[in-house]
């Protein structure tokens, strides 16, 4: 029975000490939740600013024209973006985003179109290593933090990719499989195609303006789209960077919780074999002293 205690004990010791790891896991991220929040809504001025010089462009100057801009229904092959973490302790995040990027690849398939997937965050290339699927480009080391130039390299590959053929092994459509931060609690795997260009008018373009754009708008769109793309990936990034947060707060006070629960479990079996040994105990002193009391009376 003492035996039993300190393994008890033991135990206790070990989950308090998870316990402590979790909570201090918990409060890192709950940190930098406020800062990827801010993150995401420092960048949204400039894509809605951007998206509504490029709405107003499109709309306006109807003669002008650009590759990202067009349908290719030539080529076959579609280019899937899947945007993961870098980092696990996080639930079922990685395992939603990999799902849903799946489900498009099936859909694609079906459709008789040859998707190739493009990978960002390192759960998301092993997952895809481990069961030998080809990828056609990767990245990783800034899914907690991601700069506007991880962003840029990222659209700047699909972009090229985009503008070629099948034959040079390029793609006739991209999409992106991110997670959208919706709130503390809730976080949305969204699917997006991001080229060819649909632009999604935000409040403040509602009636695009007539701008005037130097030296032509032909230039300008020329100038404005693969930014456009650049900004909408390093905005979708932002938001998978603070969804990945919000799961890891949420992992691990669920960690924690469960933690503590353990901790009462152990502690109340410790106390009831420490009732018992001092419960037998009693029983053999009782039942030796009667025991000496009746060879003492013979």
């Amino acid at each position: 029975m003492p035996a039993q205690v300190r393994q008890l004990r033991q135990r206790i010791k070990t989950v308090k000490s998870t316990a402590k790891i979790t909570r201090a896991q918990e409060m890192i991220a709950t940190s930098r939740i406020v800062k990827a929040q801010q993150a995401v809504a420092a960048s949204k001025p400039y894509a809605d600013q951007i998206t509504q010089a490029l709405t107003a462009l499109v709309t306006h100057h109807v003669g002008v024209d650009h590759p990202l801009l067009a349908e290719q229904p030539t080529d076959n092959r579609s280019a899937v973006l899947i945007v993961t973490s870098d980092r696990g302790f996080c639930g079922a995040y990685n395992a939603n985003v990999i799902r849903e990027a799946e489900a498009l690849i099936r859909k694609l398939r079906d459709e008789g179109r040859e998707p190739v997937p493009y990978v960002v965050g390192t759960k998301g290339i092993v997952w895809y290593r481990f069961r030998g699927r080809e990828v056609a480009e990767t990245w990783n080391g800034f899914s907690d933090r991601p700069k506007f130039g991880n962003a840029e390299s990222v659209g700047r590959r699909l972009t090229e990719d985009f503008l070629k053929t099948d034959a040079e092994g390029g793609v006739g459509e991209i999409h992106v499989v991110y997670t959208e931060f919706v709130s503390m609690l809730t976080q949305a795997v969204r699917v997006a195609r991001l080229v060819p260009l649909e632009i999604e008018e935000t409040e403040s373009s509602a009636v695009p303006p007539a701008y005037e754009f130097e030296p032509s708008a032909q230039a300008a769109l020329d100038l404005l789209l693969p930014n456009y793309i650049e900004s909408r990936i390093f905005h979708m990034m932002l938001q998978s960077a603070a969804s990945f947060q919000a799961s890891v707060r949420r992992a691990m006070k669920s960690a924690t919780d469960n933690a503590n629960e353990l901790i009462g479990v152990y502690t109340r079996q410790m106390n009831q074999a420490r009732q018992a040994a001092i419960t037998q105990e009693i029983s053999e002193i009782v039942g030796g002293a009667d025991a000496l009391a009746e060879s003492g009376g013979e």
